[in-house]
């Protein structure tokens, strides 16, 4: 025979799994799980703090409404959520760092290779300056 829930229990199951929705697209967001549609690791950090952010307001909605497993599954759930974002932010502000490095590195590289040939002063022409007008 099947078991009988309550619905206090269907609740919970369906509490439960809305939260981890939200954690594993935050976790896929991050980079930190493959997305199952594409078959690859994608971060989107904006989203991911979106979504961080919307478990944070459940959190806040249900305040005093939550038995004592739920209240520890949100809680859980958001510390590690928001450790793992503080994570990958550091990972993200690296490479950007890096990059505008490199970046750096080859614009100079970039002026001394000009194709343009060097002239000397004394080759060049210059036009005549104009006189300052004296004030009186």
């Amino acid at each position: 025979m099947a078991e009988k829930y309550s619905q206090e229990e269907i609740n919970e199951a369906y509490f439960t799994q809305l939260v981890f929705t939200f954690q594993a697209t935050a976790m896929q967001q991050m980079g930190k799980i493959v997305n199952p549609l594409t078959n690859k690791v994608e971060k989107d950090m904006v989203q991911a703090k979106h979504s961080i952010d919307i478990v944070s307001m459940l959190e806040q909605k249900t305040r005093g409404n939550l038995n004592e497993r739920e209240k520890k599954l949100v809680e859980r759930v958001l510390f590690e959520l928001r450790m793992n974002y503080v994570d990958e932010m550091k990972v993200v502000e690296e490479e950007e760092k890096e990059e505008k490095e490199a970046e750096q590195k080859v614009k100079p590289q970039a002026k001394e290779t000009d194709a343009r040939p060097k002239t000397s002063k004394s080759n060049q022409k210059t036009k005549p300056r104009k006189k300052k007008k004296s004030q009186s």
